[in-house]
């Protein structure tokens, strides 16, 4: 085996690495959405059972409150999910590059082998 053919197939295991941690991240935003949407909705079924849609109302539902916050925290770790995406992207595509490099670098090896 080659060297570069060594380079080439860590890279691309790298490469590998890198999109499946991408896609977790876009699969746990995903979930995240889905949770927060069907929180919304049974704070809004709580409060129209209850009457009371003031968060601030000393009646306002307990359940209520507690789902909202739920609500809340879940936006907040989908924004820091959507940071890591972010940065998971990035070197998703820096891999590629790095990939497709080491495999160029690997063609011309040969080429140049071939001439001699």
């Amino acid at each position: 085996m080659k060297p570069h053919d060594s380079l080439v197939r860590l890279k691309e295991f790298q490469v590998n690495e890198k999109r499946r941690q991408l896609q977790q991240l876009q699969m746990m935003v995903s979930e995240f959405e889905k949770m927060s949407k069907e929180l919304e909705h049974q704070i809004v079924l709580e409060e129209s059972k209850s009457g009371i849609s003031d968060p601030n109302h000393f009646a306002y539902p307990t359940f209520a409150k507690a789902a909202r916050q739920r609500a809340d925290n879940l936006q907040v770790s989908i924004r820091d999910l959507k940071s890591q995406q972010e940065a998971a992207e990035i070197a998703y595509e820096e891999a590629v590059a790095d990939r497709d490099k080491a495999a160029a670098l690997g063609e011309r090896d040969g080429a140049m082998r071939a001439r001699a």
